[in-house]
């Protein structure tokens, strides 16, 4: 005997509910298959269901579109601090800067560890923190560093900056839409699983497949095992031949 099953998606739960209530006020031999409190209930819900739902495909569109172009902004950033850093070191390790000015760009003069960068609020922190001590020693007189030089790295860093604060954003927009959703699917269940409920009670005395055919116009979903798949097949297949 096939067995239905509740939707497990947002786009199936909406199609559920869109076929329940577009069969409101519905009556077989002048009977209502569902009442209409249920029906008004559930087309209730489901307008804002859809504009949650609707809420949360356009913020997870938005961060996508933004990650394709942040990622990239994300790594030339990453690489231009990483290797501004390696090229002060260097300069320290030759002689040609004084290992004194390194604690200015927050770093351990005796310890030549490069920054984890890996994550972006550190790529943040750390930008930020070179490109002031660089531009305040170089405002004193100091021998600027080049390749690269903190004027190119200030360009790269700012436009990642800039993108990173509207990133984060986005990213907060769309798990916040998406937590929405997510409170409203057990309602969601609820609802579709009343209407179930109803429809196949009322259509309880029927024979199965007209059950099934009646009770498929109210958005419920069935579904057959392997082996009654085949059975049904095969059945109309021979109905087919003795036709």
């Amino acid at each position: 005997m096939p067995y239905r099953r509740l939707p497990n998606t947002d786009l199936s739960r909406i199609s559920s509910l869109e076929a329940a209530t577009k069969m409101e006020g519905f009556r077989e031999h002048g009977d209502l298959v569902l009442s209409y409190r249920t029906t008004q209930d559930a087309l209730q819900f489901l307008i804002k269901f859809k504009k949650a739902h609707s809420k949360y495909i356009n913020c997870h569109e938005l961060h996508l579109k933004s990650s394709k172009t942040y990622r990239g902004e994300v790594n030339t950033a990453r690489m231009y601090v990483s290797h501004f850093v390696q090229v002060l070191y260097f300069a320290v390790q030759r002689g040609e800067l004084k290992k004194e000015i390194l604690p200015d760009y927050g770093i351990d003069p005796d310890n030549f560890i490069m920054p984890d960068l890996s994550l972006e609020p550190a790529i943040v922190e750390w930008g930020e923190r070179i490109i002031k001590a660089e531009e305040d020693r170089t405002r004193k007189g100091g021998i600027p560093i080049y390749n690269p030089t903190i004027a190119k790295v200030k360009v790269h860093w700012t436009i990642f900056k800039d993108h990173y604060i509207e990133h984060d954003q986005l990213r907060q927009n769309s798990a916040k839409a998406l937590d929405e959703v997510t409170q409203m699917r057990p309602q969601a269940d609820d609802i579709i699983l009343d209407i179930w409920n109803q429809v196949e009670a009322f259509y309880n005395g029927l024979p199965q497949e007209t059950k099934i055919e009646k009770c498929k116009k109210f958005g419920l979903i069935y579904y057959y095992r392997s082996i009654e798949k085949k059975r049904k097949l095969a059945a109309e297949q021979q109905n087919f031949i003795d036709f």
